[in-house]
């Protein structure tokens, strides 16, 4: 979703979709049951929003390193009309280095509580939980992606502001390049990558990703990555005509969670979830808690690995 559009959001308790307000410059009267189903706030800023991440557990900055849209993957799931984008688009790192310190600043003096939707929200959900390179599609194909990265770091060592994580939100087609692999030797221990996997099969992972690569080369880009810095897998399983993902794709995904581990390549957490935004494609929709507890339940049991379940 782009700034432009009218978004929306899910009450997270009820399941409804809630309204929200044509602008992201506009602030909704809401309360914390909605919180997490709160779209990208840009506060009137064109690269840095923030956003209540459920997966995060509060409030998230994020960097839109993808203005234009632009992906290589075309999710069925995903709010993003990826059809009009332009090729490699460029982020004006200053202007991104300087949006974020205003709102780093912003969160860090309390001042985003005068804002009408933040005001009555508990105040652990306000504290930052992290700095996440992200955006509206995926953000390793950015040209300015290291110096991003590396602006994001520079702004922390200053110590200006009360430390924060690094998260880099990826689908792993990328991450084999060698400017990103040595952009991520920035990140420190404490930093994450999160890396989406949503398929045992090839052939799932062309009904759910419709990507421009194969499920090989995300593995491989995760195992290299991995080896050097623990991953978190993001798995997002949705319904697809109706239908859910079956028994045989579900232990065919833990088999590549097991081809990752056995290589060498460390996986700290598995976040399992399903579709939640409003989405374009109108043949997708939300798993049922049942099923998505099953799904982490065989995916501890077969792989022996951290699951969360949101």
């Amino acid at each position: 979703m782009t700034s432009e559009q009218t978004p929306r959001s899910i009450n997270f308790v009820t399941g409804s979709i809630l309204p929200t307000p044509a602008s992201t410059h506009r602030e909704p009267k809401t309360h914390p049951a909605s919180a997490f189903g709160f779209p990208r706030d840009f506060l009137g800023n064109k690269y840095v929003y923030v956003v209540m991440s459920a997966r995060a557990g509060g409030l998230t900055v994020g960097l839109n390193l993808n203005p234009n849209n632009e992906c290589n993957f075309k999710c069925v799931y995903c709010e993003i009309d990826h059809g009009s984008q332009s090729v490699h688009s460029e982020v004006d790192v200053a202007l991104a280095t300087q949006e974020l310190q205003k709102t780093l600043l912003l969160i860090n003096s309390g001042e985003i509580r005068k804002r009408h939707y933040y005001s009555k929200l508990p105040k652990e959900l306000l504290q930052l939980r992290h700095v996440a390179l992200s955006g509206h599609g995926e953000p390793t194909l950015c040209p300015q992606f290291p110096e991003i990265l590396e602006a994001v770091s520079h702004i922390r060592a200053q110590g200006r502001f009360s430390f924060y994580k690094i998260v880099v939100i990826t689908n792993a087609s990328n991450l084999d390049q060698e400017n990103i692999q040595r952009s991520l030797k920035l990140l420190t221990t404490k930093d994450e990558i999160w890396a989406k996997l949503e398929a045992g099969s090839e052939d799932y992972m062309q009904r759910v990703n419709h990507a421009d690569i194969p499920l090989s080369k995300v593995v491989s880009n995760i195992i290299l990555t991995g080896k050097h810095h623990p991953v978190v897998i993001q798995s997002l399983f949705p319904l697809i005509n109706e239908k859910e993902p079956s028994d045989l794709e579900i232990l065919e995904y833990c088999g590549r969670l097991k081809e990752i581990t056995a290589a060498g390549a460390t996986i700290s957490l598995v976040q399992i979830y399903s579709a939640s935004r409003p989405m374009l494609g109108t043949n997708v929709g939300h798993l049922r808690l049942k099923t998505l507890s099953q799904i982490a339940k065989t995916v501890r049991v077969e792989t022996g690995l951290r699951v969360e379940l949101f």
